[in-house]
């Protein structure tokens, strides 16, 4: 590129003269061609970005645009090298002619609002926004605005196994908390907290005086949770109608005096399964939260040896418009209704229960019976684990547009009189809305599961199966039965025949996507009939 002399600015004023076109460079010719004189556009260059913008103001010198390289002057000998040179005074910029703040400032507040909600909604408000703060005056007034600080997660620093390490990094979270919260949290929404071992209240404490719009409170894996401190976030935050308390120590009393304070507007609650969960799932039987639409119990990985009696008609009657229901890896015990005893309420809004567990537990036909037998608006059942309930049990259930259905027995099977027939019931009864489809570890015969999955390739009308996720694993499926179950569903993205006794080698394991799902089909349709 030829050299440019020192005085030259990125665009030069339009009453200037225009330079001889042999003396141009290439550069020259680059930035008027993306700017052309009397265009009625300018350029803006930062260090990894370039903007073409109209002419808001009159015309001002480029800014920021790198010094051409000169070349080395030779070095004068004699007495002339010892005479400096006076410099040239440079001209004083005229009013119209002020120095360029950069491109930042140029684009609207409400735009960089709306950039940085983006990226708020991918990866958090923090640490973005703080980092984002100190770049410039106009960032830091985005920053600040309350609607990007709608949902926070808070974790102290896990320096050490120390507890002293710990309690260190809380208390300088805490430090920073104190003006944050103040400043920045007044829409506050959902507020998660994990870790935090001790200073559970004072942070609270700030949540209950400056969020009076928090809906959503997570504590995971947090200790010193106190029934004062519950107490106290529930009458300030008159809004706040979710609690999630999954692997934290909170005593019964605490969650008992948060629910008699909170319970006519929850909606959603999550707990862990340990012996004081019954007395919190006593003030739910009591209707302390008729309103309430999620209840999960869970044990996470470990499973609790300590079986749940949950008395199924007394649910119903306390939580009326329960949507979804999850008793997950629990070893539930449902009290018996009795002889004699009428049916109960029901859950007519019903729309996900999860009953799947690592051992196997005792729901039966009946049980399931007892739950489901007025929820027409099931969605998605999920009973893995559950070996005794039988296909006709589920074909008598009301429910007619599942979409999602998992059976699966992982690990669970060995020693179980599992039943051969009876697929068929369920593909016929729900073949037109069921997406996803789960047969691990089944015992159904090699006829019948032909039979059940024969009925996707026979839909009437031309209208292709909705099927997209199908899981054989471990069962007796052959390859014929496979290929037309590929062949019928154009949509299955996810295809699982791991430990499938009848296939081929080389097939058996599980298939994500579209490619990996048609390979399948090519595999089967070329390889030679398997012997065994």
């Amino acid at each position: 590129m030829a050299p440019v002399s020192s005085g030259r600015v990125r665009r030069r004023a339009r009453g200037s003269k225009r330079a001889d076109p042999r003396a141009r460079s290439a550069e020259d010719w680059w930035w008027d061609s993306l700017a052309p004189r009397g265009s009625g556009y300018h350029l803006l260059q930062a260090d990894s970005m370039l903007l073409v913008l109209p002419d808001l103001e009159p015309t001002r010198a480029r800014a920021h645009r790198r010094a051409p390289r000169r070349a080395p002057r030779p070095l004068a000998r004699g007495p002339a090298a010892a005479v400096k040179p006076r410099a040239k005074p440079r001209p004083e910029p005229s009013a119209d002619q002020d120095p360029d703040s950069g491109w930042g400032d140029r684009i609207p507040l409400e735009v960089l609002v709306h950039i940085f909600g983006l990226l708020v909604a991918a990866h958090g408000p923090m640490p973005f926004l703080s980092r984002a703060a100190r770049v410039c005056r106009r960032w830091h007034e985005a920053t600040s605005h309350p609607a990007l600080w709608h949902t926070v997660t808070l974790s102290p620093l896990l320096v050490g196994r120390a507890s002293k390490g710990n309690l260190k990094a809380e208390k300088k979270l805490l430090a920073s908390l104190e003006w944050l919260i103040p400043n920045r949290f007044s829409q506050l929404q959902r507020l998660t907290l994990i870790h935090w071992k001790s200073q559970v209240h004072p942070v609270l404490e700030l949540v209950s005086k400056f969020c009076p719009r928090l809906t959503f409170l997570k504590l995971s894996d947090c200790h010193s949770v106190t029934a004062d401190t519950l107490l106290m976030v529930a009458k300030a935050c008159r809004q706040l109608h979710s609690l999630d308390l999954h692997h934290s120590m909170v005593e019964s009393t605490a969650v008992v005096s948060f629910l008699e304070e909170a319970g006519p507007r929850m909606r959603k609650l999550w707990l862990t399964y340990s012996s004081q969960t019954t007395a919190i799932l006593g003030a739910l039987l009591g209707s302390c939260c008729p309103q309430l639409q999620v209840l999960e119990v869970s044990t996470g990985m470990s499973c609790n040896s300590t079986p749940l009696q949950l008395p199924v008609e007394a649910l119903q009657k306390g939580c009326p418009r329960l949507q979804v229901l999850r008793l997950l890896n629990l070893i539930w015990l449902p009290k018996p209704c009795g002889r004699g005893m009428p049916q109960g309420p029901g859950f007519p809004n019903l729309e996900e229960l999860c009953l799947a567990g690592s051992s196997c537990n005792f729901v039966s036909n009946e049980v399931l019976g007892r739950l489901l037998h007025c929820s027409p608006k099931l969605r998605l059942l999920d009973l893995r684990g559950c070996a005794r309930v039988t296909p006709s049990g589920l074909c008598d259930l009301p429910c007619q547009e599942l979409e999602q259905l998992y059976l699966g027995l992982y690990g669970i099977s060995d020693g179980l009189t599992l039943a051969k027939k009876g697929s068929p019931l369920l593909t016929q009864k729900w073949y037109h809305t069921l997406r996803e489809l789960d047969f691990s570890g089944q015992g159904f015969s090699e006829k019948d599961l032909e039979q059940a999955l024969a009925v996707f390739s026979g839909t009437s009308g031309g209208s292709h199966p909705a099927l997209c996720s199908l899981n054989l694993r471990g069962t007796r499926v052959t390859p014929s039965t496979v290929s037309s179950v590929i062949s019928s569903c154009p949509g299955l993205l996810y295809l699982n025949l791991e430990s499938c006794r009848c296939l081929p080698r080389g097939l058996k394991r599980a298939y994500r996507g579209l490619e990996e799902v048609q390979w399948c089909l090519e595999q089967l349709l070329t390889s030679p009939p398997s012997s065994t």
